[in-house]
């Protein structure tokens, strides 16, 4: 297929969903509205603020964000962010000695000592498969053992995935990468932002000589039909740095970027590494999720999130690429020690040969009454307890009990369509793992540089439940962890219509989809939460900006 054909069908696709979309516009705080009132599935949390918690006062709650990094001085998440009052900033001494020097709004376990931070990385399967590259590169396989035979079958498995993976990326890579040349080639020449270029500016440019000229008449005949050039170059942009991130970073094996950091990935027990660059150098997936969780209600900017009374700890451990099973443990428990009661994680990937490490920081994270609200992923798929982690099922370990993590709630993902099409087609699901879905489609929230977004994915519905908790926390802050859940859960919205089973061609009941078998709800959540009474043991009442000692 010629590159003008195969763009041309992309872009088709793409505009043809914009168009879609603009037919019925989508409010922007959708996921705050009420099916009955409104007319969109959302969570009801307006109509909580307006009817049920009016005048009332909450304690203020932290809630940890580990993510890519936040954007601390974004005008709808500052005056909400967590402070470290134990610690004297830019002073270069760990004040509170916990571990972390100049941890002011929290840490970041994927930077190196000398400020540099990690943002590509590899998958798990390429980690593996270079442990094995190591250790089998050479070796005469008819000498080994039965044991060693397996892990060198997995080893070659590993090996065929990934060059089928590699030859799959390649052309897609080199396509988009060069188109993409090409439009900032045509940006240039014109010298305004992608935003503020309209078609007059494209027409001047369409008998230019080389790639501005090609890159002109292919966007004229493009904005010929009422497209914009922003949306445009953006969709270029997203598909070249996709497909350029995944072969050159994440399904690479030449490349370890592991040794900024400067530690020993594969010791567990150090804890005491990174830096305190809670944003690092690509914070839009953390800084869009925080937002959702507490971006400054009702103060007539951007958008609002769904907590009042927050502070938001950004511990950063997520690359652009798989997260390593130690950082994500010392994230947890980071998280933990300096006073979050609400943890987001919106992330996870298909292989965790740590996972005992992770569990260890859950149970850790449960016995100090942590919720920690897990996105269930965007494969359309049915989860497992073998192809997606981090999970709420311990591995095995001795004796110990529970067998899964009670603090633990896994969101699915769904949008403001209240018929089949209510479930995200992107959502990963299941009946017994899956707790509970929560908007996560045309999701409009925070993104550096003070700006907003729309974005999607279970990664945005997660979110919506922390907030959730974390309101159930403020309000009601005698209840537990596993009551926030329980209430979360069992006060969920039950469409009775069938629903699209994502990925699969079929439809089911969402009670088929998650354990719940509900959409989260604001309102009937503070309205049985109300009528719960809090099972937390009392403690010693303590300010949520300060760190406890080590």
């Amino acid at each position: 297929m010629k590159l003008h054909q195969f763009l041309g069908f992309i872009f088709l696709l793409g505009f043809s969903l914009l168009s879609a979309q603009s037919e019925t516009p989508t409010p922007k705080n959708w996921p705050q509205l009420d099916l009955t009132k409104d007319g969109f599935p959302g969570m009801s949390t307006d109509k909580a603020y307006a009817e049920l918690l009016a005048g009332k006062g909450g304690q203020t709650v932290i809630v940890a964000i580990i993510d890519s990094g936040v954007d601390a001085e974004h005008e709808d998440l500052a005056d909400i962010m967590w402070v470290n009052k134990n610690e004297i900033p830019g002073n270069g001494i760990d004040d509170d000695q916990n571990g972390y020097i100049d941890d002011i709004h929290g840490w970041n376990f994927i930077g190196g000592k000398d400020g540099q931070n990690i943002n590509a990385e590899n998958l798990e399967i390429i980690r593996m498969y270079r442990q094995y590259k190591t250790r089998f590169d050479g070796v005469d396989v008819a000498k080994l053992s039965k044991s060693a035979r397996k892990d060198y079958n997995q080893f070659k498995e590993y090996e065929k995935t990934i060059e089928e993976k590699r030859s799959s990326l390649e052309p897609n890579a080199l396509l988009y990468g060069r188109t993409l040349e090409m439009m900032d080639d045509l940006v240039e020449a014109i010298g305004k932002k992608p935003g503020n270029i309209k078609q007059a500016d494209v027409e001047k440019h369409v008998e230019d000589a080389g790639n501005v000229g090609k890159a002109a008449q292919f966007m004229n005949g493009i904005l010929d039909k009422g497209e914009d050039f922003a949306d445009v170059y953006g969709q270029v942009k997203g598909a070249a740095d996709y497909f350029g991130e995944s072969y050159n970073f994440n399904w690479n094996p030449e490349y370890d970027a592991r040794a900024i950091v400067g530690d020993d990935p594969a010791n567990l027990n150090d804890r005491n590494y990174g830096n305190n660059d809670v944003e690092g150098p690509d914070a839009r997936h953390g800084t869009h999720v925080a937002g959702i969780v507490a971006a400054i209600r009702g103060n007539g900017i951007g958008m609002d999130g769904v907590a009042s009374n927050v502070r938001i700890m950004s511990v950063r451990a997520v690359p652009n690429g798989d997260e390593r099973d130690k950082d994500v443990a010392n994230a947890i428990r980071y998280a933990v020690d300096n006073g979050a009661t609400v943890i987001n994680m919106s992330f996870g990937k298909g292989e965790s040969p740590y996972k005992a490490a992770v569990d260890d920081a859950v149970r850790y994270a449960r016995s100090k009454d942590v919720l920690l609200v897990h996105a269930a992923g965007n494969d359309g798929k049915e989860n497992q307890f073998d192809n997606n982690y981090p999970n709420d099922k311990f591995a095995k370990k001795g004796f110990l009990k529970p067998k899964y993590a009670d603090n633990w709630i896994e969101i699915g993902a769904m949008g403001p369509a209240n018929d089949e099409n209510l479930t995200a087609d992107f959502s990963n699901w299941s009946a017994d793992k899956v707790d509970v879905f929560a908007p996560g489609v045309e999701i409009y929230s925070t993104v550096p540089n003070n700006e907003y977004e729309d974005l999607q994915g279970t990664s945005m519905a997660a979110p919506m439940v922390a907030g959730l908790a974390a309101l159930l926390r403020s309000y009601f802050p005698d209840l537990t962890a596993e009551q926030v859940k329980q209430i979360i859960m069992d006060s969920s919205v039950k469409p009775q219509q069938m629903v699209n089973v994502p990925g699969e061609d079929g439809k089911a009941t969402l009670s088929k989809l998650s354990v719940s078998g509900g959409i989260a709800n604001t309102f009937r959540a503070v309205e049985m939460a109300i009528q719960t009474k809090g099972a937390k043991k009392k403690a010693p009442a303590r300010d949520p900006g300060l760190t406890p000692k080590a």
